[in-house]
């Protein structure tokens, strides 16, 4: 059986023919039931994200017929030719498509690295794929690893930490500057999407009292009431200041929107409490120097993205460690997938020896005349040791051919050799000679 993995993401496609590609959560489970046919592929699995669309395949055909089969499945399942996507599409087959599902899973190959979220995704993919009957031995041995995988990757590197969003920063900026964000205050000035998200993520991380200050009333009346907000004007700017504890400023415009004498005015009025301004607008609205009044602390864009490159620039560094970690799961996967692999052969071969002692044990039964039970478990027993010691070192060849992969042509001839051992019938049994009488 071979492994392939089939797909397109965000540095190959773009997002319009990927949206084309992409799966419906509803769809999947008849998707994949058409996808796994039992025959050409056996078992699979697939991710649809907004950033990747991957059909992950355990088939028995060759890799160029299982790609072919495969992008049969995409372009017919999705109603497009494939002349339209398939030069966007990658593949990989057995190790290489091992490591490459470990590193999805683990956000090494995400459009923002060490993004979480992915592993959710593809947790949900295996749910999906098992509750439609398309999981088997192989994808049961190998999600769960790469789960294991990226659960060491988030725990043995800092691959997943330090934020590197500009409203993820922020957030991170103002939780060092105020310990608990649920008793304070943000006032939003303009109604710019980056500041929306800003918001958002200050919100996720308990803040519950939201102002919203715009030049126009009703903008600020729709955000509030999105937010559960209170809507305020422009002329109620320097005590909305005074009543913040985060200021988050975009607005469009080439002149300062909040000035050094309106926030002096409000610190005083808020008795010197610390003010964390954000200036996310381009052109700056917040006047540079209100950064020098004392427990004023204000980033702009340009601070805030510095401190984003800083902190990709660390993830980049673990991600080497982490590329290790990976490394070295493929290749206990690789192990513990031959060892899955040569089980069978292992256990055939060993029924094919017991058929042949057995069996001529009860070819010859006839001249050994009534035996005691004693004498039965002694044949038995001497039957089982000649078993034994035949068997021993072949399959301790065939177990050392699995650890080492098939590296060595002996070890692909042996293996061969035992299969045609196996498929062979005895010639003993389509001989119609007596056995001579023993002496």
């Amino acid at each position: 059986m071979t492994i392939v993995l089939v797909g397109m993401n965000h540095r190959t496609a773009p997002v319009e023919v990927r949206e084309r590609l992409a799966f419906a959560d509803a769809e999947l489970p008849e998707a994949l039931r058409e996808l796994v046919d039992g025959t050409t592929i056996t078992e699979g699995l697939i991710l649809s994200t907004c950033n990747r669309v991957e059909v992950l395949a355990v088939t028995p055909l060759s890799e160029r017929a299982a790609l072919e089969r495969i992008r049969a499945f995409l372009s017919q399942r999705q109603q497009i030719p494939a002349g339209e996507y398939e030069a966007s599409l990658y593949h990989y087959v057995d190790r290489e498509a091992v490591r490459h599902l470990f590193r999805v899973t683990a956000g090494l190959d995400s459009m923002v690295l060490g993004e979480p979220q992915i592993f959710g995704q593809v947790k949900a993919a295996y749910a999906q794929a098992a509750a439609a009957g398309t999981v088997g031995k192989t994808l049961h041995l190998l999600l769960p690893r790469a789960f294991s995988v990226a659960k060491r990757v988030r725990t043995e590197t800092a691959v997943g930490t330090m934020a590197v969003s500009v409203s993820s920063v922020a957030v991170e900026l103002a939780r060092k500057i105020f310990e608990d964000l649920q008793e304070r205050t943000v006032l939003l000035i303009g109604a710019g999407k980056m500041a929306e998200l800003a918001v958002r993520h200050l919100m996720a991380s308990g803040v519950r009292h939201l102002l919203i200050c715009n030049r126009t009333r009703e903008r600020a009346e729709q955000l509030a009431a999105h937010f559960g907000a209170e809507a305020l004007s422009f002329e109620a700017l320097t005590s909305a200041i005074a009543r913040a504890d985060i200021l988050i400023c975009s607005v469009g415009g080439a002149e300062y929107v909040v000035r050094r004498e309106h926030v002096a005015a409000a610190m005083l009025a808020r008795r010197h409490r610390p003010l964390f301004l954000i200036d996310i607008s381009v052109p700056r609205t917040v006047e540079p120097s209100v950064g020098q009044l004392a427990n004023v602390f204000l980033y702009d864009i340009d601070d805030l993205e510095q401190i984003v490159r800083v902190h990709l620039e660390h993830r980049r560094s673990e991600a080497a460690r982490a590329e290790v970690i990976v490394d070295q799961a493929v290749e206990a996967f690789m192990k513990a997938l031959r060892s899955l692999e040569i089980g069978p052969v292992i256990a055939a071969f060993r029924r094919r020896l017991e058929e042949i002692a057995y069996g001529e044990l009860e070819r010859h039964r006839r001249y050994l005349g009534a035996l005691t039970p004693e004498q039965e478990r002694a044949l038995h027993h001497l039957l089982e040791g000649i078993i034994n010691k035949l068997a021993h070192p072949a399959i301790a060849r065939l177990h050392h051919a699995a650890r080492e992969g098939l590296r060595h042509p002996e070890d692909v001839s042996f293996l061969e050799l035992w299969r045609d051992v196996l498929a062979a019938r005895d010639p003993s049994r389509s001989a119609s000679r007596e056995p001579r009488s023993p002496r």
